[in-house]
């Protein structure tokens, strides 16, 4: 008897999570396609922003991993963010003037390498983030806000009083670093590699989020007590995707240090952090491709008001007032009609 009841559940289930399927699939192919026609168009600062768009998105997914399927409201991730750009202007600067990074233990030499940048950059970005994670997941709730917050604004005063890397001046190398076979200069072509990360993060969420490690963070995000009781460990489960949190978001600071060629203590800022976190918002938390629609309107908003006044961020602030009072799915979940992920 309790199976017709499960598959009628099931039934249920499908036509909602099918429709938001399709919404993700659309608003990626949106994202490309405006890039492509801009492209065609001749307009490579729309170009710009559609890369903009990827890359906050990634910084974006990154956080919905730890935040949106884990619970863990993480006001510092801009630290992870600016430590991956740190390393890429770092390495791009040496590569530049030929000099060592450092030669005790051992000599690491800069790079201009995208494939060699990258790894490095989730590297220290993911060491980072167990460091911080390691101690912070000690706490709950606005304690855990608070000393995620409190990390990040020690990086950020580091970065600001490290002057052999230009301190509160910032550190600007002036080449984009390479791809084999791609010319980085080309912004069609440097929207495809941030595009192409972007989607390669979106499909390691959701295999993550689908396996039974996903299952079990989700788990501990609705009550960890229970899960613990089951034999879920909750600290080593919320850890693991704290780091995996702070690795996507070490690249995402990555490619946007090279999209300015230019890194400053701004992107360790807790500005950054809100920012990040109000684009989640907007998309929908929890939500596949939330980080990406909500990138979309921050970019949008930031184009299309910041050029009439100064103060475009009030109406974002009201824009998230409604979407937080009125539809806690985002727009994601307006458009999915689903208020809440699962």
């Amino acid at each position: 008897m309790q199976e017709p009841t499960h598959s009628a559940g099931q039934t249920m289930k499908r036509p909602g999570a099918l429709r938001e399927a399709l919404i993700n699939l659309a608003i990626l192919l949106l994202l490309v396609g405006v890039a492509i026609a801009a492209h065609l168009a001749g307009q490579g600062f729309t170009v710009t922003l559609a890369t903009k768009v990827a890359i906050l998105a990634l910084a974006g997914v990154g956080l919905n991993l730890a935040l949106g399927y884990g619970g863990m409201i993480s006001f510092g991730h801009a630290a992870f963010f600016g430590i991956g750009g740190y390393v890429t202007g770092i390495l791009a600067s040496h590569a530049a003037d030929g000099t060592p990074v450092f030669t005790l233990p051992f000599t690491v030499m800069g790079s201009n390498d995208m494939l060699g940048i990258w790894p490095m950059a989730m590297l220290v970005a993911g060491a980072a983030a167990g460091l911080i994670g390691a101690l912070s997941l000690r706490t709950k709730g606005v304690y855990f806000i608070m000393v995620t917050l409190a990390f990040a604004q020690m990086i950020f005063y580091f970065a600001l009083s490290w002057s052999r890397y230009g301190g509160e001046d910032g550190l600007s190398f002036y080449v984009r670093n390479n791809f084999p076979g791609m010319n980085t200069f080309d912004p069609i072509q440097y929207f495809a590699i941030c595009a192409g990360l972007l989607a390669l993060a979106l499909l390691l969420t959701a295999m993550v989020t689908q396996s039974r490690y996903g299952l079990a963070l989700q788990a501990v995000r609705q009550n960890s007590l229970r899960a613990a009781a089951v034999g879920i460990r909750p600290y080593a489960i919320r850890l693991t995707a704290f780091v995996l949190s702070g690795m996507l978001t070490g690249l995402a600071g990555s490619l946007y240090a090279d999209l300015n060629r230019f890194v400053s203590p701004a992107m360790l800022s807790w500005h950054m952090s809100g920012e990040i976190m109000v684009l989640v918002i907007l998309g929908g938390v929890g939500r596949l491709c939330g980080p990406v629609a909500g990138a979309a309107i921050f970019i949008l908003l930031e184009h299309l008001l910041g050029g009439v006044s100064e103060y475009w961020q009030a109406l974002l602030g009201l824009l998230l007032l409604v979407i937080v009072l009125f539809s806690p799915g985002g727009l994601i979940g307006i458009l999915t009609g689903r208020a809440r992920h699962g």
